[in-house]
């Protein structure tokens, strides 16, 4: 049994954000730290008050974390880049709201004395003494504190302060890790009530010192308790008064949703799962329920989650294509005009598009990755709409004219139409990269449509059908957002954004077969019809071979394209290992092709070089930060390993920004999570000389100043099915419309009472609804005899954030 936190983030726009630079704007962008750790980095929006993002984050967390924080930012290119301001939202808000935060929050001004960060280690004693007792207060060391100098680190020291007497530590430099392990008495007198304060401080030889953080301790709680030993966390000093200033920095919207889930042992989710495997093997033609009942009781604001639980479940057990075959058949039994053929938010055009993010993403990554880089690096001005056309300057230096709207047309007209053309020819040409298990789920889309609207009529239903998801809902989507599907690491900017949007439109007309509906939606779409057409045809043939799969094919290219399993993670990254006893520079590292698969972590010069394995996936013990002083350099990442004597071994490696950082870290730590001997702690520095650059430690195998971070990782689209999690997913969803549920029995039973027992044990109830409610019944009473209690049900109340 498990207790799982995870953290959905959708960072979705800014505005009336004050002006940075001296031309009256900003280039915002947000910082996303959990425990003052930076773990997200949207893109930049350049010169504008009111950026928007529209990003989207899930990242899984351990139960134990306290606060997430939103940071605007200014991106300055020749200095250091200016804090707008932040949002900052609490574990424990965050949990009495299980629907989440909605809404947007002004940003408050960020105050250095509030900006703390990490724990102090203390031994706390009320002692006996000759006169009175004594309070002893002894302060062994710290971890994790805010870095407040040039270097990258401070320089703390600890006050301890208790009615009016102040005693202080020694200073150790250059440490955000410090051990002192220096004890401090005090005179307690008999019913005293005053705190007792232990404040860290950074100190500067010029300037004044600077906050750490501090910890407040209840001494007649202690006195209760005559010892207390542990890390406690350093909190902010709010004993200032706080600047009116809500509202004069802007605002910003955000979706921000906890989720905590105790998932109980495998063998407790059997019996859903088995029973909703069976409804989906029954298919249509049997007596199953079930499905069609989930989608009538699930609303329309919970139906994507549910749909990518039901998706995922099914995935795993194998099911996935007869899970979608199933929906397909239902959605088609309740449609009679073909225009309105899953166009609808329904169950199974939800199910659709996660499928096909998590089983194409690669596949839509190699069709459409070549065209969009192309389109970002030529950064040409196209535009078709006659009433939107900017007429510029062109010619050589003094014989500049402008250019005509014609000229303009008809060159955007030319460049659009060569992006169409090379992206309907990538298309034709990718059916056999196209994943096997995609192949026959369009082949039973394209079949059941044809089956159910046969004749002359309707020849391109069954096409129109397949681009329905292929074009309209994946790869239009991509083109539009190429950020938001991982196919570039910034958004496009506004003349970018435009020549995407148009070959989306291009890309749309062809997947509706070229119809006279969507030629009168935009005439001036007209210059891109002789593609369009060409393209419809190009399009209906690659459609005809890519359901052209039978059962044997299909398992035959399973298996092929099993063997060539795509790599977790790979990319160039920048590689120092430890020799020796010199000085660790940066200039020391050096730049190679990185892979990260199921079995190793391997290299080469280049993407197409022979890989060598750097190192073996099952004896990584732990993937974590590095601190920037180690280097001078930002964005490193150490992987802590054993070699195959059994020695421990590091390796260091430098990424380009905190979101490849975070990524890389991620997909090490998913990878590795059920290996034996992962570390609970670890050195953020490097050993140098004789001892650690982080907390000064001499021992360079003795434990580490920090703790490991084995659980902070971020969901990606090819991260591994988790089956326990998806099932307790599904169940929580089940509970919530438990009611509706037992209003439908009622309905099909003739006046059983909820919470009734349905069967003694031993005895399974004759219909699927009826297993059903005795199914939830029997994990409702697994989770009330596990340790953390039975999981509250969906309450219906959504906290907004407004101005």
């Amino acid at each position: 049994m498990a207790k799982r936190s995870s953290l959905y983030i959708r960072i979705v726009e800014g505005k009336n954000l004050p002006a940075k630079d001296i031309t009256g704007s900003s280039d915002p962008y947000c910082i996303v730290k959990v425990d003052n750790e930076p773990i997200i980095r949207t893109a930049t929006v350049w010169k504008t008050l009111c950026p928007f993002w529209g990003e989207e984050y899930q990242v899984h967390l351990p139960p134990t974390f306290h606060a997430v924080a939103f940071y605007v930012m200014d991106e300055d290119a020749l200095s250091r880049d200016d804090v707008i301001g932040k949002v900052c939202l609490t574990r424990d808000t965050l949990a009495s709201h299980p629907k989440g935060f909605s809404g947007w929050a002004h940003l408050t001004e960020v105050d250095p004395d509030e900006e703390v960060q990490g724990e102090i280690h203390l031994r706390l004693e009320v002692r006996p003494g000759a006169r009175a007792c004594r309070l002893r207060c002894s302060v062994l060391e710290a971890r994790d504190l805010a870095p407040k100098d040039r270097n990258g680190a401070s320089d703390p020291f600890v006050r301890v302060r208790y009615k009016g007497r102040t005693q202080e530590t020694s200073i150790v430099k250059k440490s955000c890790y410090p051990r002192w392990n220096e004890t401090f008495e005090f005179e307690l007198e008999e019913g005293a009530t005053e705190a007792l304060c232990v404040e860290a401080w950074d100190w500067d030889l010029v300037s004044r010192n600077d906050f750490l953080g501090k910890v407040v301790i209840d001494v007649q709680r202690l006195q209760v308790a005559q010892q207390e030993e542990g890390w406690f966390r350093l909190q902010p000093d709010q004993s200032k008064s706080r600047r009116h200033d809500e509202g004069n920095l802007g605002s910003l919207q955000l979706e921000v949703r906890l989720r905590d889930e105790m998932v109980l042992p495998s063998s407790s989710y059997q019996p859903l799962v088995q029973l909703l495997c069976h409804e989906v093997k029954l298919g249509i033609q049997g007596p199953g329920q079930l499905i069609p009942l989930i989608e009538e009781t699930t609303s329309t604001e919970c139906r994507q989650d549910v749909a990518t639980n039901l998706l995922k479940l099914f995935l795993g057990q194998g099911l996935a294509k007869d899970f979608l075959d199933l929906l397909f058949q239902l959605e088609l039994s309740r449609t009679s005009e073909t225009n309105t053929l899953f166009r609808s938010n329904s169950l199974a055009s939800k199910c659709m598009e996660s499928f096909l993010k998590v089983a194409g993403m690669q596949y839509l990554h190699g069709v459409l990755g070549p065209i969009i880089n192309k389109v970002f690096e030529e950064k040409k001005y196209v535009e078709l709409d006659p009433s939107k056309v900017e007429v510029k300057d062109v010619g050589c230096s003094g014989l500049h004219r402008p250019q005509t709207e014609a000229e303009v047309l008809e060159q955007s007209a030319q460049t659009l139409r060569a992006h169409l053309g090379a992206l309907l020819s990538a298309l034709s040409r990718s059916v056999r990269a196209c994943p096997a298990v995609v192949r026959a789920t369009f082949r039973q889309l394209f079949r059941r449509v044809r089956e159910r609207f046969p004749g002359a009529q309707h020849e391109n239903v069954p096409f129109i059908a397949v681009t329905s998801f292929l074009c309209l809902r994946f790869f239009s989507p991509a083109i539009m957002s190429p950020k938001l599907f991982h196919l570039r690491e910034r958004h496009a900017d506004a003349r970018t954004s435009r020549t995407l949007l148009l070959l989306a439109k291009a890309v749309q007309n062809v997947g509706n077969m070229d119809t006279p509906a969507s030629r009168a939606k935009e005439a001036w779409m007209e210059p891109l019809q002789p593609t369009v057409r060409q393209g419809v045809a190009q399009l209906k043939d690659f459609i005809t071979k890519l359901v052209d799969i039978e059962e044997k094919d299909e398992l035959d290219l399973q298996r092929m394209l099993s063997l060539q399993a795509p790599p977790v993670k790979e990319g160039p990254l920048f590689i120092h290992r430890t020799k020796g006893k010199g000085p660790l520079m940066s200039s020391s590292f050096k730049k190679l092709y990185f892979s990260l698969t199921t079995e190793a972590l391997s290299f080469a010069k280049t993407p197409s070089s022979k890989k060598s394995a750097l190192i073996k996936l099952a004896n990584i013990r732990a993937a974590e930060k590095v601190e920037e002083k180690s280097f001078g350099s930002s964005h490193v990442m150490q992987v802590i390993y054993t070699d195959d004597a059994g020695r421990p071994q590091t390796a260091y490696l430098q990424c380009k920004c905190v979101n490849e950082l975070n990524q890389w870290l991620s997909a090490l730590r998913k990878v590795s999570i059920n290996n034996t001997g992962l570390l609970g702690s670890y050195h953020p520095g490097v050993f140098r000389g004789d001892k650690w650059s982080c907390c000064h430690q001499k021992e360079k195998t003795g434990q580490g100043c920090d703790k490991t971070r084995s659980r902070v990782t971020l969901q990606e689209w090819n991260d591994p099915l988790d089956h326990d999690l998806e099932a307790q997913l599904i169940y929580r969803h089940l509970l919530g419309v438990e009611a509706m549920l037992w209003e439908r029995h009622r309905e099909l039973s003739g006046g059983t009472e909820a919470g009734t027992v349905l069967s003694s044990p031993g005895e399974a109830p004759e219909d699927s609804l009826a297993r059903l409610l005795q199914v939830l019944q029997d994990l409702r009473e697994a989770h009330s005899s596990s340790p953390a209690g039975s999981p509250p049900s969906e309450p219906n109340c959504l906290l907004e954030l407004q101005t």
